[in-house]
């Protein structure tokens, strides 16, 4: 559940607005969250990593810091788009935090297509919901090469 698989690149020419990406789902573990906050991003907010701390905050446990949440979307539409595309910008919003034992479930759609500076990029609409709601959703730019002839 916690992979998906890259097997080819999508391409500028195959997609038009409205596009809709695969959905991808990711189990919300401890280890996630805590390795997410520590060693990817050296947040050491408690909140991130010890649930007495986080149930003090009154949070009901432990929860996924921001930048693991970007990674996890970054993650999510290169995986999309393959390895020659890239990712040029994310704007992020959270919303109900992601807790050990749920499940994200990241889905997204594109909303323009366009061409600039001799790029050919296109935004994307995502999602990433959980069991309490969306977690995080926005917005972001993706470089795609075109089909070669």
């Amino acid at each position: 559940m916690n992979t998906t698989n890259v097997s080819s690149t999508v391409t500028w020419d195959e997609v038009d607005v409205g596009y809709q990406l695969p959905v991808h789902e990711r189990e919300i573990t401890a280890a996630l969250i805590v390795g997410g906050a520590i060693s990817a991003t050296h947040d050491y907010a408690e909140v991130h990593h010890d649930y007495h701390a986080a149930r003090k905050a009154g949070a009901d446990n432990v929860f996924m810091n921001i930048l693991t949440t970007n990674g996890l979307i970054g993650k999510y539409l290169t995986d999309w788009a393959g390895p020659t595309a890239k990712l040029k910008s994310i704007t992020l919003r959270l919303a109900v935090p992601n807790y050990p034992g749920d499940v994200m479930t990241m889905s997204g759609k594109v909303s323009e297509k366009y061409e600039k500076d001799g790029e050919h990029l296109v935004e994307v609409e995502f999602g990433g919901k959980n069991s309490l709601g969306y977690h995080a959703s926005g917005k972001a730019v993706v470089a795609l090469e075109r089909r070669k002839s």
